[in-house]
């Protein structure tokens, strides 16, 4: 199974508004590269509730790049045309898609699946399928709203489903499960 997991954390609201970037590579069916950085974010502001839930502030991210200094250099070559995963990917495929028209990039033809959606098919047993919920019923140890740590348990879980349904390789995963793998353009 080869996908890189992103996940985003945002200083307020709006979409553009992302303060941290976590990125995970999964090539055969294990984790070979990662990759962190916190962003400026356009107005350099962060909500007080939410540094109570991801800890980063104003004085983290001050001297941070914004996401145009990162992306041509460091995103777009990581994920390269890997598929990518995210835990609630319309957030972080909809706050990728803000920063990218915010800057004035065009849309790349990215495609990605939801491993919430992936965990909803395969556990619906499950009480809740929130990443932390999952995590924990997995026994999976993490920093929640850290954006590598849930990257990492991103793609963890959705190499805990794969194992479940014995498949291969992540077509043959989407298919059994009957998730889609969407395009961001």
């Amino acid at each position: 199974m080869n996908f890189v997991t992103i996940d985003f954390e945002t200083a307020k609201y709006s979409r553009e508004s992302a303060c941290a970037l976590g990125l995970v590579k999964y090539q055969g069916g294990r984790e070979t590269a990662s990759w962190y950085s916190l962003i400026r974010p356009p107005e350099l502001y962060i909500r007080p509730d939410f540094t109570g839930i991801h800890g980063l502030t104003v004085e983290d991210v001050k001297d941070a790049p914004v996401f145009a200094e990162i992306w041509e250099s460091a995103v777009k070559p990581f994920a390269g045309d890997l598929p990518l995963a995210a835990h609630n990917a319309a957030f972080d495929m909809g706050v990728l898609e803000a920063v990218l028209k915010w800057y004035g990039f065009p849309l790349p033809p990215l495609r990605y699946f939801c491993t919430c959606a992936l965990a909803r098919r395969v556990w619906p047993e499950l009480e809740s399928h929130a990443l932390t919920a999952l995590a924990e019923n997995f026994g999976i140890v993490y920093n929640a709203h850290n954006a590598l740590d849930d990257a990492r348990t991103c793609g963890k879980i959705a190499l805990l489903a794969a194992e479940k349904y014995g498949s291969g390789g992540l077509a043959e995963l989407l298919a059994a499960a009957g998730v889609k793998l969407n395009r961001l353009a």
